[in-house]
């Protein structure tokens, strides 16, 4: 990648570059919450065992485990005018939008029709996130990568923020094209902005190819490239952060297709305010994502995790205990809902600090040529996560009720803070 230029620009001649690449995960930020609020809440009309709905979440997770590492390495070997990742983004993004806007009349159809669309709809969601992450690091030299990772989750938050307060209110509300979208105009808006912010990409984004040199660039085996990951001296920290990337998907990713749920069955809050516990967790992390990328640039990236890991495993583990002590209380239900409201938004302004430096790490012992395999190593064990979390934590809910997945959760925190301790490789050299 070579050296980052130093003086007293810094970052700052990256910042432009990084909020165009940015919207790329801002059409992330626009879909995902509407379908981990939405698609749970369209299978309870099917299905009454929140264990079922979970399994049933974790398709697309299963897709991602292994559709992201193999199509981030295949990035890796595209050459083209347009760049390595930029030819997935123009194609997969556009059509996972237009199948992104059949998910509520499918819903409305029958569960074969909704569990195929979904299926249809995260082939190609899931293609193209693995190109959509690595066109930073392509771009960006490996000091600033924590700085610019907090303006792209800022972007990704900014669409969550539009994704769960305000498109998720149009739920209920008539849609323009017609009766066969009735209900489906928060994801037909959604589907028209991913579809600007493919042209914004491709306007604006123009990827660098590899110093050669006037050599031939070698095309290293894939298996060969995993097995070099592992085995490089000095990088003996790559599995102890995969290991904590999987704690800490397990505990967020177990939450999450249940927020919605929550709310609606516990909390006593309307369908269409099913996305507020996201969404006010989307506001903290934007207002705390730059600021994470600059604070472990400072304090070092794995001590930043760690104390971030330590408060999140507080935060969720109050959640219940302030449930108990306000039932007791006699707490009445707008004033327990503030009180879980203000626990999601600190969860959000620290959760923001994992997920802004753990990519960076790993980028920053990656080179130009295996970049997308440590971006599909992410995914393998974050998106592992995904498909153990959700079945388990549905099960928890069967068992002993809503509360108890945050207890969960906090101690898949503190698991990842204890592997993330022998950590050594990742950090800013500058």
């Amino acid at each position: 990648m070579g050296k980052p230029e130093t003086g007293d620009r810094g970052f700052r001649q990256y910042m432009g570059l990084t909020f165009l690449i940015g919207f790329g995960f801002f059409t992330m930020g626009l879909m995902d919450p509407l379908y981990d609020t939405y698609v749970p809440i369209f299978l309870r009309r099917f299905l009454s065992s929140n264990a079922a709905v979970g399994g049933i979440m974790t398709l697309d997770n299963i897709l991602q485990l292994f559709l992201i590492p193999v199509i981030s390495v295949w990035s890796d070997r595209t050459r083209t005018r347009l760049g390595r990742r930029m030819p997935f983004i123009l194609v997969e993004l556009p059509l996972a939008a237009l199948l992104f806007s059949l998910i509520p009349p499918m819903a409305s159809w029958s569960l074969a029709a909704l569990l195929g669309i979904v299926f249809c709809f995260n082939i190609f969601k899931t293609s193209v996130r693995g190109p959509v992450v690595a066109l930073m690091p392509d771009t960006i030299p490996g000091d600033y990568r924590s700085e610019a990772n907090g303006v792209i989750n800022m972007m990704g938050g900014i669409g969550l923020i539009v994704s769960t307060l305000f498109l998720a209110r149009l739920i209920g509300a008539a849609s323009p094209l017609g009766t066969f979208f009735e209900g489906a105009l928060p994801f037909n808006i959604a589907s028209l902005c991913i579809i600007a912010a493919v042209l914004v990409l491709l306007a604006a984004v123009r990827e660098k190819l590899p110093e050669r040199d006037g050599k031939s660039e070698e095309k290293v085996p894939v298996l060969r490239s995993i097995r070099q990951v592992f085995s490089r001296r000095g990088d003996t920290g790559v599995l102890r952060i995969l290991l904590s990337i999987f704690f800490w998907f397990t505990a967020y990713e177990g939450a999450k297709p249940f927020l919605g749920l929550f709310l609606v069955e516990v909390m006593g809050v309307s369908e269409g305010n099913a996305a507020l516990a996201q969404g006010v967790a989307g506001i903290s992390s934007v207002i705390m994502a730059v600021p994470c990328g600059y604070l472990a640039h400072k304090l070092g990236r794995r001590r930043f995790i760690r104390i971030s890991l330590v408060f999140l495993a507080l935060v969720l583990a109050l959640i219940p205990i302030c449930g108990f002590l306000g039932a007791r209380a006699g707490l009445g239900p707008s004033a327990a809902l503030g009180v879980f409201l203000a626990l999601m938004f600190l969860y959000g302004a620290v959760w923001i600090g994992v997920t802004v430096n753990s990519f960076p790490m790993l980028w920053q012992i990656a080179d130009f040529g295996n970049m997308g395999i440590y971006t599909g190593l992410y995914y393998t064990f974050s998106q592992g996560a995904a498909i153990l979390a959700p079945p388990v934590t549905g099960l928890i809910i069967d068992l002993t009720g809503f509360w108890g997945i945050f207890i969960f959760g906090s101690l898949c925190m503190l698991a990842a803070w204890f592997t993330m301790g022998g950590v050594r490789a990742g950090e800013p050299q500058t």
